[in-house]
């Protein structure tokens, strides 16, 4: 069996570093890091370009290489324009206050409770609140879409009719596509 490369090719903005097998993307959205290794396959910055060999063309091992490459990409997508994520707050049962509180979101008064709940805020990423929207923006796109995820579990009833009960934070615009 040959071995099997792929090339990604870096813009002049990004620059990309290599420490073992984990790759830091800095740029001018922010800065990610990612832990890319696998023993059969070896990651490598060139000049321009990051480059993901693997030992040979297994499939198996090749769709490792196509992961890896979607990493890259969304490293370099992330540090050049940044992710954003778009929520919805709606109620009609209890107005729900929600609001940022140093690395966290806090809910109040959902279905009347006393005790706020609270969701982290990952890595750089900056969430903003006004009236009934909440966006969600940073350069690492696992950080970001984790934190909204977070954020939406936060107000899900289990025992509640989604037909009738729609209280809660919903997540409205993703990345390369609308919901």
């Amino acid at each position: 069996m040959t071995e099997d490369t792929t090339r990604i090719t870096v813009s002049d903005e990004v620059t990309v570093t290599a420490d073992g097998d984990t790759l830091e993307f800095e740029g001018p959205g922010g800065t990610v890091e990612r832990k890319l290794g696998h023993p059969r396959i070896t990651v490598e910055v060139e000049d321009d370009e990051v480059v993901l060999t693997a030992a040979d063309s297994r499939r198996d091992l090749l769709a490792t290489v196509g992961t890896f490459e979607s990493h890259v990409e969304n490293a370099i997508e992330g540090v050049e324009d940044g992710f954003e994520y778009g929520m919805k707050i709606l109620y009609s049962h209890f107005p729900m206050q929600v609001e940022v509180k140093g690395d966290e979101v806090e809910v109040r008064n959902f279905l009347g409770e006393k005790h706020p709940r609270r969701a982290e805020i990952l890595g750089d990423t900056e969430v903003e609140v006004s009236e009934e929207e909440i966006t969600l923006r940073g350069p690492d796109k696992d950080d970001v879409g984790q934190t909204a995820a977070n954020i939406e579990q936060l107000t899900y009833e289990n025992d509640k009719d989604v037909r009738v009960f729609q209280d809660g934070i919903y997540i409205t615009r993703k990345p390369g596509a609308e919901v």
